[in-house]
């Protein structure tokens, strides 16, 4: 953890909480002055906040670069309730009487509700946007998945690793952010609500109102703008250890072979890493990716619609250069297709070292798998899987992806859904039955890349499509297993990992 992952979290946080209380003091007010636009007002805010976080940000990034701008927005969105509700909730609980009062003294409308009304509702304001500010600190985690950085990458490797001390740590830094925003807005809203305190002259508050002013402009802007990575060969970080371990080594592959600088941005998951690599405007230039995640996630297609006779690579790989201007490299080695992994007591116990011994046992047995397995989209999915080797399951649970294997670990599945290469199979005392009747596919490892790749660094890196086929072939299951449990288990870098890897195989010198 560093200090500038930290940074990242909180000026995300600030950046849309000054966004928020842009469009959310606006809206209250409108909402107060209407009441009749202000229910369709506090409708939409409150429909916001029941979109699913990762849900909003996929929608927002649609229109929006990826990274901070997504995320900023989005957190923006989810803090606009608690400050427009109480804006307008604070504004409706002035009494009565003082509105009377102020106009019996001739002022305005507009008057009145500046310099009575909403200094009286000041206190209720100021507590809409604490509660904003500390459920953005949160939620923020979410923005890893967008390439929006902060602490969400930190807690996700950490639960993987089962990293009890780095969990507790950054959970520490989320509450000292939250309290420490909360105290600082406390102490303004008693600062300005105070009738002793000392009043400052006009310049001195003018000055103070517009240094803030262009701060929280200059903040919000800095979000906004993308990240500058012109000339640079530029990839997301992945949300796994494996496709960490293989941007790496490109990185340090290119870099010590090319004059190509790599930049290696803040993580993203594989599907909306797929969205910035395609398309006209791409913000990536390549990424490591699985011919059966781009058959199946990517293009929306299934293992029946390969002709006979060819190979899922070759099916994916011309469907894709057709459909979206990329191609994969060569196959680099490693098979990550979905296996069946059985606990050490179930082999034990039963003998079981096939995937067709279950159908005796399932009966006795508890099956787990993230949630995406048990969706109906595509044939490798749980129904089809149990259908065609006939398993009828004592339970079948879905767990999140980051926590099933604490889950197993801890005794709550008898049977769980991996990727053959994960090296926590092996840290949960796992064993991968054999597939012996072919139900999963192969999920080959390559290299997903644009088209005009090559051409557009050619000046800078002519050998660049030589450099990267340099991991074609050389990275087997085998070798991400222990790859991948240097890792996750063991809490080694992936820098060091992935170097002493490719020293190993002779790509790099010592």
């Amino acid at each position: 953890m560093s200090i500038s992952i930290v940074w990242d979290h909180l000026s995300l946080v600030l950046a849309a909480l000054v966004l928020a209380i842009a469009a959310g003091v606006p809206l209250g007010l409108l909402a107060y002055l209407s009441p009749r636009v202000g229910k369709v007002i506090l409708w939409v805010v409150d429909l916001i906040q029941t979109v699913p976080a990762l849900a909003l940000l996929g929608i927002i990034m649609v229109v929006l670069d990826p990274g901070s701008p997504t995320a900023m927005v989005g957190l923006a969105l989810y803090s606009l309730l608690p400050i427009v509700r109480n804006c307008s909730l604070g504004l409706s609980q002035v009494p009565g009487h003082l509105k009377e009062a102020a106009t019996g003294m001739g002022m305005g409308r507009v008057y009145r509700l500046l310099h009575v009304e909403v200094p009286l509702a000041f206190p209720m304001l100021v507590t809409g946007i604490r509660i904003a500010a500390v459920n953005a600190i949160g939620t923020a985690v979410f923005a890893s998945f967008v390439g929006g950085g902060g602490l969400g990458g930190l807690f996700y490797t950490a639960i993987r690793q089962q990293d009890m001390t780095m969990i507790l740590a950054g959970t520490a830094i989320l509450m000292v952010m939250a309290f420490a925003l909360d105290a600082g807005l406390g102490y303004v809203e008693r600062r300005l609500s105070s009738s002793h305190r000392t009043k400052l002259p006009v310049p001195v508050k003018a000055a103070g109102g517009c240094a803030l002013a262009v701060a929280s402009a200059a903040l919000v802007v800095s979000m906004l703008m993308p990240a500058d990575t012109t000339g640079q060969l530029t990839l997301y970080d992945g949300d796994y250890s494996e496709v960490k371990l293989m941007h790496s080594m490109v990185e340090q592959l290119v870099e010590d072979k090319t004059d190509l600088e790599v930049v290696i941005l803040d993580q993203m998951t594989q599907v909306n890493n797929h969205n910035e690599l395609k398309g006209s405007d791409p913000s990536c230039d390549l990424m490591f990716s699985y011919d059966g995640t781009i058959l199946t996630t990517f293009l929306g297609l299934d293992t029946t619609d390969i002709p006979e006779g060819e190979t899922l690579y070759d099916f994916v790989n011309r469907t894709v250069s057709q459909v979206e201007g990329l191609h994969m490299l060569g196959k680099v080695g490693l098979n990550n297709t979905y296996a069946i992994g059985v606990t050490q007591e179930v082999v034990d116990t039963y003998g079981a070292s096939k995937v067709s011994d279950l159908v005796p046992i399932a009966g006795e047995l508890d099956f787990g798998a993230e949630h995406e397995f048990y969706t109906e989209e595509g044939s490798m999915k749980y129904q089809p899987f149990v259908d065609f080797y006939g398993l009828n399951f004592k339970s079948a649970k879905p767990v999140d992806v980051v926590l099933k294997y604490n889950a197993v670990e801890q005794g709550d599945f008898d049977v769980m859904v991996v990727y053959a290469t994960d090296g926590l199979n092996k840290r949960a005392g796992l064993t991968i039955l054999e597939d012996d009747k072919g139900f999963f596919p192969e999920y080959y490892g390559a290299f997903l890349v644009r088209n005009d790749l090559f051409e557009d660094f050619y000046d800078l890196a002519p050998n660049l499509e030589q450099v990267l086929e340099l991991l074609t072939g050389q990275v087997s299951s085998e070798d991400m297993v222990e790859l991948t449990y240097a890792v996750d288990v063991d809490g080694r870098a992936v820098a060091d990992v992935a170097r002493e890897f490719l020293v190993s195989k002779g790509l790099l010198e010592q």
